[in-house]
């Protein structure tokens, strides 16, 4: 079934998938959340260097990438990344997928955490949790970023 296949197969294997629309199809997402035990699929980003700026290209191992609607390709129109961040990823779970906020929230967060083995002090809101989460508005838009306890204002 090759790698894909064989992974949704394993009940105990983890799955990190980039939710842009363009590395994986929405309908290929959903097919891996409904294969795979609740908790073993999790966000991910390519995070490229264009993340969280305007430029409209860069350069990468020597070669142009160009950036438009948030995807990054060579000149010749292969993918190439995407300017994916964390935020955006947890806003197209739940628009492109028709996720739960707080399911797709553990997708970004405790479900990474507990794949790492840092689920203990990290990804939940708990007492003696590590203090790292954001704070989001009503378009769940980043207003806040706390880390270790310590809030930095975003916007």
């Amino acid at each position: 079934p090759g790698v894909v296949g064989a992974a949704l197969e394993d009940p105990a294997s983890w799955c990190g998938i980039i939710v842009d629309g363009h590395h994986v199809h929405p309908a290929s997402v959903r097919m891996a959340l409904a294969a795979k035990p609740r908790g073993k699929v999790f966000l991910v980003t390519d995070a490229m260097p264009p993340v969280g700026s305007d430029d409209p290209s860069f350069q990468l191992k020597g070669e142009t990438i160009v950036v438009r609607d948030g995807i990054c390709r060579s000149i010749d129109g292969s993918l190439a990344g995407s300017a994916l961040d964390m935020a955006q990823a947890l806003r197209n779970a739940v628009t492109m997928l028709g996720l739960p906020l707080d399911e797709a929230a553990r997708m970004a967060s405790t479900y990474p955490a507990d794949f790492l083995g840092i689920g203990h002090q990290r990804g939940r809101i708990r007492v003696g949790a590590q203090a790292d989460f954001c704070v989001l508005d009503e378009n769940l838009q980043v207003l806040e970023t706390w880390i270790d306890g310590q809030g930095r204002v975003v916007n």
